[in-house]
């Protein structure tokens, strides 16, 4: 008989239970980082997408560990083997057109899932940030795990404003948001004005500058994955 188990796993000590640094510790995620960062490699746009693909991917798994599972036993083709499969696959959300990369390596790993996406963009030169939210489309929502992936949190104003509007779809039982870098203001907001969601980063820079962009960073993800725009 099947029976639904969530993923309990134990968190590093350092790790708060709400944010993850998925970079805090070496690993080839480290690496795959410290290209997306380098402008000598930033040069090679297929390169830059792929990194974050990467990330992506490797975030998708850590994420997975925090899933619902199902007990079952499949056939072989010397016998049966009990195995833990997911209970159902998480609704996967990103915004265009910088998310597009980062997304397709969650998408690599829950090639089951449904897709959202949201248009949102910052609205330039005025002294506070503001977002306008243009286009969205999502299935419904009601009590599936939504992953919410955007490459850069900054203020973590635009992410917050693209959830509240996703919930028109309904309300998720479990959220994610996941980003590759973060600064401390946006990791401070987004867990201020989301507290049912968990935080997955590659890493939390130093700081916002006075154009809230974030410092070191690396650049404008969607142009450097596509190309700069007018």
């Amino acid at each position: 008989m099947d029976s639904l188990t969530p993923a309990t796993p134990d968190l590093p000590a350092t790790e708060p239970a709400r944010v993850h640094v998925v970079c805090a510790e070496p690993s080839v995620a480290n690496h795959f980082l410290a290209e997306l960062r380098d402008v000598e490699v930033q040069r090679d746009s297929l390169r830059f997408r792929r990194n974050l693909q990467r990330l992506g991917e490797i975030m998708a798994y850590r994420i997975s560990a925090h899933l619902s599972y199902t007990d079952k036993t499949v056939k072989t083709p010397l016998g049966e083997s009990s195995s833990k499969q997911l209970h159902d696959f998480p609704i996967l959300a990103t915004v265009l057109r910088a998310g597009l990369p980062f997304h397709q390596g969650f998408l690599n790993y829950f090639d089951q899932s449904p897709s959202a996406f949201v248009a949102a963009y910052r609205i330039e030169g005025t002294a506070q940030v503001q977002v306008q939210v243009d286009y969205l489309s999502a299935p419904r929502l009601d009590e599936r795990v939504l992953i919410l992936a955007d490459p850069m949190l900054a203020s973590g104003k635009s992410l917050v404003q693209t959830y509240r509007a996703m919930l028109r779809f309904g309300t998720p039982r479990q959220v994610h948001i996941a980003a590759v870098i973060a600064s401390p203001e946006g990791v401070a907001h987004v867990t201020r004005e989301i507290p049912e969601a968990t935080l997955w980063v590659a890493a939390i820079d130093e700081k916002l500058n006075a154009q809230a962009y974030i410092v070191p960073g690396l650049g404008d993800a969607g142009d450097l994955s596509y190309g700069s725009k007018l």
